[in-house]
């Protein structure tokens, strides 16, 4: 929700790609998103012993989650937007989700608990905001960690971390405790996540007894 509210702002560079864009039908741009988005989990599970693709997984991210804010935009521009449309993307976007974060959770850089309780924070987080809806709410976007706030930091980790690697230091240690950028991504995504998604249920209960 930090960066969720804040879109917006991008839109003078993403309406013109969507206007030239606009004989693209908005579907063909959800898959290219998702395409990508495997793309970069394939690379950052890899990148644990090849660094150079820590930069190319941060930038495919990046497209990816362009791609995925673009095809909605297309789609009203063009006067196709529908539910199955609607209900397409948000299907594509869950299993982005998975494949960017799980590329960390399963791969060298985390423990493979620390990146299952991130995968189940994202996904709590995305369910309740729909949960809200299917109840007649309107869809939840409430709370710190939102899909742009998971992409900057997709995008941003990555980075951070080869510069670390550049540095010398793979990780760093505070307190006696050694850690890496990914673990800290990914216990943000673990721990806010969670608080994120209690969040909304706790909002979307109140409105129900409200109603």
């Amino acid at each position: 929700m930090v960066l969720d509210s804040h879109r917006g702002k991008v839109d003078f560079i993403m309406d013109p790609v969507a206007k030239a864009m606009i004989k693209v039908h908005p579907n063909y741009i959800s898959f290219m998103a998702i395409i990508l988005a495997a793309a970069a989990g394939v690379m950052l599970y890899f990148s644990f012993d090849h660094w150079v693709l820590l930069p190319i997984s941060a930038v495919v991210v990046l497209v990816s989650g362009f791609l995925d804010g673009l095809d909605g935009k297309v789609a009203r521009l063009a006067g196709i937007a529908d539910r199955r449309g609607d209900f397409l993307d948000h299907v594509l976007d869950r299993y982005a989700d998975m494949l960017m974060i799980g590329g960390v959770a399963v791969s060298a850089w985390c423990s493979p608990y620390l990146g299952m309780m991130a995968l189940i924070g994202v996904l709590l987080t995305s369910y309740m905001g729909t949960q809200a809806q299917a109840v007649g709410a309107k869809r939840m976007y409430a709370g710190i960690l939102g899909r742009a706030d998971r992409i900057v930091l997709s995008f941003l980790i990555p980075l951070v971390q080869m510069v670390m690697v550049l540095m010398g230091h793979t990780e760093l240690e505070l307190l006696g405790i050694q850690f890496n950028a990914f673990e800290v991504m990914m216990l943000w995504f673990a721990v806010v996540g969670n608080l994120t998604a209690l969040q909304r249920a706790v909002l979307t209960y109140d409105w129900l007894r409200k109603a």
